[in-house]
């Protein structure tokens, strides 16, 4: 059986993740969430742009951590297939910093980032309890609601979907995922 710890492990991601941010945002003080892209951290312009693609690789593995215990515990095929997709999505993640920003790849592999992770958190939610399928069809619409609001720049666009990921791995771990 697979620890239950991993269950927190995509919520842990989250937190690691927002530590490197900070750490790189405190070696660029002309980063601004209201008019840059939080890639910005680790392209050419940065100060130390590695250690934020270096926390986007790192954050990839507890994503990667979380997606197997989504699939391992998975009670039917929508929870194995969403689970899946998350998996994917922490190779985008990872992919992201390593094709850092001014790179050719990088808004593919940012925008595929997204893209696979709440895909998986629709159909992850389709076969799930009560509670976790509500929270992820409300979490999947307001991530395509989000998408298509006008935000003052790309690191709030980005924010508020990484928050939104953060509350599914939180529902996720709370509820104790496809476990019996």
């Amino acid at each position: 059986m697979v620890s239950k710890k991993l269950a927190w492990s995509g919520f842990a991601g989250g937190l690691v993740y927002w530590l490197f941010v900070a750490w790189s945002v405190s070696r660029n003080p002309w980063f601004s969430f209201w008019r840059n892209a939080l890639s910005d951290l680790g392209g050419a312009r940065a100060n130390s742009p590695w250690i934020y693609n270096a926390g986007l690789v790192v954050t990839s593995f507890f994503v990667l951590a979380f997606a197997v215990y989504l699939i391992s515990t998975a009670l039917n095929k929508a929870q194995t297939v969403g689970g899946a997709y998350i998996s994917v999505s922490a190779i985008f993640l990872a992919l992201i910093g390593i094709f850092h920003e001014g790179t050719k790849p990088h808004v593919f592999v940012s925008t595929y980032f997204f893209v696979q992770f709440f895909l998986g958190t629709l159909i992850y939610g389709l076969g799930s309890r009560r509670n976790v399928r509500v929270a992820s069809l409300v979490l999947f619409a307001l991530a395509v609601i989000g998408a298509f609001f006008k935000w003052p720049s790309t690191a709030l666009l980005e924010t508020y979907e990484i928050i939104l990921v953060m509350v599914f791995t939180l529902v996720v771990a709370l509820s104790g995922g496809g476990e019996r």
